[in-house]
């Protein structure tokens, strides 16, 4: 089972609300994301996304797999999405969550997937 921040997450990000994404996030949270600068604060990882995302102006997380243990949460996640150019965009990634001791909030978040591979598609016309 997907605890539920982890899933208001995912709802969040595929919404585009970035207002909802700030609430799963820790105060002091952290996010580290492959080939980018650890953001710490609501503040720093709020802007992250869309930043990110407006390469992609048609993108989907969709999780594909969750092994819960304890307070760490590892999602396999298949992204679908569309480039500027409208180019197709698709990979798979890995997400780890380390949620709060009470589960309610994410504390850490790290994202893994093939940065040369994404790059590539992302440019793509």
């Amino acid at each position: 089972m997907t605890p539920p921040v982890v899933d208001r997450y995912f709802a969040a990000v595929n919404a585009g609300d970035w207002a909802a994404v700030g609430e799963v996030f820790a105060p002091d949270a952290e996010l580290h994301a492959v080939g980018a600068p650890p953001r710490r604060g609501r503040e720093e990882i709020v802007a992250h996304f869309p930043q990110v995302l407006a390469l992609l102006p048609v993108h989907h997380d969709a999780p594909t797999r969750v092994v819960t243990a304890g307070t760490v949460v590892l999602v396999e996640i298949r992204f679908t999405g569309r480039n500027r150019a409208g180019g197709e965009v698709v990979f798979d990634a890995v997400d780890v969550f380390d949620l709060t001791d009470d589960g309610g909030a994410i504390r850490r978040l790290s994202s893994w997937y093939d940065t040369a591979a994404v790059g590539r598609m992302v440019r793509s016309r």
